[in-house]
């Protein structure tokens, strides 16, 4: 079997954290959504059964959470730590694509959330 690209996806992870240029967005907090594709090649963990040969997504979502918990001013800041660390536990991965939003932003616009997009190659 050819396969041609594999990612591993977690989901909506949900995250409070204290993110903003406010100062009451830093002081109050608020709810975010990641999305996080890991592009790795899956064809070893396909024959071993071996999370050795994958990303344990448990230890994804701990990585996430770490650097969720550290407040920034900017959700590009927070990305790019992400990103970072994520490239740095994880060996296998390849490509990291991620969204990072902001729920109900206090920007008065009736809006469900902002945020970023970032999709970045291992150097």
């Amino acid at each position: 079997m050819k396969i041609n690209e594999s990612w591993i996806a977690l989901n909506n992870l949900r995250y409070y954290a204290h993110h903003g240029v406010a100062a009451q967005e830093n002081l109050i907090g608020n709810e975010y959504v990641v999305n996080l594709r890991l592009k790795i090649d899956i064809r070893k963990a396909m024959e071993t059964d071996d999370v050795a040969h994958t990303v344990n997504y448990a230890e994804a979502h701990e990585t996430v959470k770490e650097e969720m918990s550290i407040p920034s001013r900017l959700l590009e800041h927070v990305c790019g730590r992400i990103v970072k660390a994520l490239f740095a536990r994880f060996p296998l991965v390849e490509e990291i694509e991620i969204d990072l939003a902001k729920r109900n932003p206090p920007m008065g616009a009736d809006i469900d959330s902002a945020g970023i997009t970032m999709r970045c190659a291992r150097d």
